[in-house]
Formats: structure tokens, sequence, C-alpha cells
């Protein structure tokens, strides 16, 4: 059949002088760090949720063995969640620039024909469809989380932890496959603008174009492109990791803005309590009890006795799974292991449900593990930075625990069963 240039199966189609072994391979390099950062830091994000310990923190209940490397989450450091959601998100972005220009620069290997030459052919196609798509779906499919626009069908959890490992297992074969030559190839092309030709056979050598453009930009000079466009994502993005004037810089993140309000409870929230449905005759001084459940029986807290029990001070961070998180914050109040000796649990607190007010949405209700009810810097809160805490902060108390995640830490607390997590 003869080749016309003008359909993308042709080699002559893609004209570009950028394309070849050595920029492919540097790409490829950069990824396979990158992405393998990106699976262990979201895979030790879905650990801190304690999927194991109840139903209502288990988004994916069907993982089956997918959950064999599940851990009881620890409460030190107090900052280990903020630190790897942090890093898990903003490389996420950051990459986003070397994914694409790796696409681009493979594209005509897609259209290649015949599709497969043979078995072995046929199924490396195969697993190059689920990297390529597995790659595009789990990084749009972040993005979209993280500026909290969920228009894909389904829960965000489950759609993102089941094509990780889809795209990882894809991501590890293509990775056995194709590290050694692009070692090779980055040994073999230092010097730029040689032709490989005269090198011998290289790997990724059919990417070359046999009728090229005359180039416009040399292939250092369109990694640097790519690494800026990444450095304008990072700088644009890694501030909301943090408070004050770093916070403004993070204009691509949701929450990049100036803080809510000022004062002691100036800083960054998720949901509101407009938002969670909450009204204000339940949280009304008058109105709003804590039942406190446990072995001995229940009990019926008003706020006003819950700041006669011994309060206790921690400074601890709010950091949420869409990558942002404020800095440590002074939050007063009941320890939870103190809830707990009220109710039969003097030495041994046990793990606890945790009920809100609030009326929609994911996370209404949570478990905690014994270990981060025993940790004395585990509060029920009624106070942060010396100031009550204000409704859209969980007025008129809240759950704040080392090392969880934020949606971990209840707004709006109406009820705590120790020794029952459902």
């Amino acid at each position: 059949m003869r080749d016309d240039s003008r359909l993308p199966t042709s080699p002559g189609f893609w004209r570009s002088p950028l394309r070849g072994p050595w920029f492919t391979s540097v790409l490829g390099l950069v990824l396979l760090l990158g992405i393998t950062v990106l699976f262990l830091t979201g895979l030790v994000s879905y650990a801190a949720y304690n999927p194991d310990l109840s139903p209502v923190n288990d988004k994916t209940p069907d993982k089956g063995i997918l959950g064999f490397y599940l851990f009881a989450w620890p409460t030190d450091p107090h900052w280990l969640y903020r630190v790897d959601q942090g890093v898990h998100v903003t490389l996420g972005i950051t990459l986003i620039p070397v994914l694409l220009a790796k696409l681009w620069s493979v594209v005509p290997k897609l259209f290649t024909l015949p599709p497969a030459r043979s078995i072995a052919h046929a199924l490396e196609r195969i697993s190059l469809l689920l990297l390529v798509g597995g790659a595009l779906f789990e990084f749009t499919t972040g993005v979209l989380n993280v500026q909290l626009d969920y228009v894909f069908p389904g829960s965000f959890y489950p759609l993102h932890f089941y094509g990780a490992w889809v795209f990882f297992a894809a991501f590890v074969a293509h990775a056995v496959l194709k590290t050694p030559s692009a070692v090779r190839n980055l040994r073999r092309l230092r010097e730029e603008g040689e032709p490989v030709a005269s090198r011998g056979p290289a790997a990724g050598q059919e990417l070359v174009s046999p009728r090229p453009d005359a180039p416009t930009v040399s292939r250092r000079g369109a990694l640097w492109f790519v690494g800026g466009g990444s450095l304008l994502l990072f700088v644009t993005t890694a501030g909301q990791s943090f408070d004050g004037l770093l916070r403004r810089t993070a204009l691509l993140a949701p929450h990049g803005g100036a803080d809510p309000g000022s004062g002691p409870n100036g800083f960054q929230i998720n949901k509101t309590a407009a938002y969670a449905g909450i009204d204000t005759a339940e949280t009304d001084e008058d109105a709003w009890r804590l039942v406190v459940t446990g072995r001995t029986g229940t009990l019926r807290l008003s706020r006003a006795q819950l700041r006669e029990l011994p309060l206790h001070s921690s400074a601890l961070p709010i950091a949420c799974v869409e990558g942002w998180s404020t800095s440590d914050q002074w939050w007063r109040g009941v320890r939870l292991r103190d809830l707990a000796a009220l109710v039969g649990y003097d030495d041994d607190p046990p793990d606890v449900f945790v009920e809100s007010l609030q009326r929609h949405g994911a996370f209404r209700h949570a478990a905690l593990r014994a270990n981060q009810v025993a940790d004395p810097r585990s509060l029920l809160a009624l106070y942060v930075n010396g100031e009550p805490l204000t409704p859209d902060h969980g007025h008129p108390a809240r759950v704040i625990v080392p090392a969880a995640p934020g949606v971990l830490n209840t707004k709006w607390v109406i009820r705590m069963t120790f020794g029952e997590t459902r």
C-alpha cells in the first residue's frame, strides 16, 4: 500500500525534528522517578483514612487484595499527612508538562501499522494503550479533585484508587521494558544533533522523522521549555501548603486566595457551615449537647459542662486531600482519652465512632483508632488560637487529631461512641 504522508500512519506525517530517542528518554526517566513517588504517596494517603477500621472510612469497599499494605495510621510526626499529601498533589501538577511532552514525543507509535506484528508486539501495544489512557485518567481526575470539580461519574475515591493500580501496573511493565534502553540512549546520544544513524541502531530510532522540518529550537531548548512549564505550575501550586504570603502564590489551587476572614479563626477551611447544612438553632449554647456513649452508659454534655472539664492545648495543622494545609494552629479543648474515661475507659481508650450535625456530603461520620484517641494531643476542640470556634471551623465542637486527614477531624460533633466504629 502506498505510503501517504498526509496520514498519521505514515512516518512522513510527523515532521518535528525534536522527536527522537534522547528527548523521549530524558522525559521518560523524569517520569519514572516522579510517578513512582506519586504512587507511593497516594498509597500512604489512602492508608491515612484507616479504611480497614470502619466501613464509614472505606470509600473502596471492594478493594480485596489491593489493600494488602494497609496499616494502623500513626499520630507521629504530627505533620505526616500534611507533607505526604502536599507532595502528592504538588508533584502531580508539576509533572503535567513532562507527561504531555512525553506523550507528544511518542505519539507516532500509536499510529504505527500494522497494529500487531506478533503476539508480543500486540501485548506491548495493549500495555501502551493502558499506560497512556491510565496516565490521562489519573492526572485528569486528580486535577479535577484538587479544583473541586466533580464532573466525572461516580465517587473520586474508587475511581482514582482503582485507576492508579491499573495505570501503575502498565507503568511498571513499560518501565521494565524501556528503562535499560532509555539509559543506553542517554549515554550514546550525549552530543545534541549528532545523527543517530552514525552511531548504529538505537532504541527509539523509529521516532526520528525521515523528512524533518528545519529546527527552530534544540532538543535541550525544548526540555528547558518543558521544565519552565513545570516550574511555573510548581510556583503557582506549592503555596497552598503554607499560610500567609506563600498561599497567595497558589493561583491554580482552589484555596489559593486570601484566608477566610481575619483574626484567630482566619485560616483555611474546606466545608462551610452553610454547605454542610448546619442549623444555628442546633448549635446554640442552650440547645446543643454532646452525646458520649461507652462501657458505663451515656452522658449528655453541654458546652458549658465541657468547659468545666480539664482543658488542654495542642499545636496541630489541618491538611486536606486536595493538597492544601495550614500551619500549626493552637487548639484547646477536652482530650479524647478524657472523654473515653468518663464512660468507663480509664486506662485503655478504644476506637471511637464520631458523628456530625452535617446534613450531606462524605464523612458526616468518621472512625478513629485507639492510638489516635489515646494520643494526648487529640482533642475535642472548643477554641482555636485563643478564641471560640466559628461556625465554619466547627462550632460548637470539633475533633482535631495529629497526622490525620482533614476529613477525619470531624466538625460540628454531636455524638461520640467509644468502643464502636460501625
